[in-house]
């Protein structure tokens, strides 16, 4: 074999492979989006910022995670409600939303599959509104 019929062969065994890993690529159908709706929330951001803010300057945990018994300890001020996102960011159909009040003290997570999740925790009290996550692993 001279070095010219090496050269088309390296070529044509790269482009094979090229193609194969981008025909698998386009198989998968497990990549899921953050969000469907990336763009409007990303126009909202601010008042995501102005919710943290909100729950920092509280000087209180609210979201609290006990890794032993797989619960979430929720110290709401009295008369708030809100929702929880447990959210997966592996897999998106495992995500869940919760609505919550004040009453609530605990949330069982022993249900969920283990792995990385984050909590997101939206609330309101008064008019104003707060926001706490937390990353943990089951």
């Amino acid at each position: 074999m001279n070095w010219g019929n090496a050269i088309v062969l390296v070529f044509v065994v790269f482009a094979a492979i090229i193609i194969t890993m981008v025909t698998i690529c386009m198989r998968q159908d497990d990549l899921h989006l953050v969000t469907q709706n990336y763009y409007e929330e990303e126009i909202r951001y601010q008042e995501h910022i102005d919710k943290v803010n909100n729950a920092r300057d509280l000087g209180i945990s609210v979201l609290d995670f006990d890794t032993k018994n797989k619960v979430i300890d929720l110290n709401l001020p009295a008369d708030s409600s809100g929702s929880i996102h447990l959210f997966r960011p592996s897999d998106a159909r495992l995500d869940q939303k919760l609505t919550i009040d004040s009453d609530k003290k605990s949330l069982d997570l022993s249900g969920l599959k283990p792995g990385y999740w984050h909590i997101k925790l939206t609330w309101e009290k008064d008019g104003i509104a707060y926001y706490e996550e937390k990353k943990i692993d089951l």
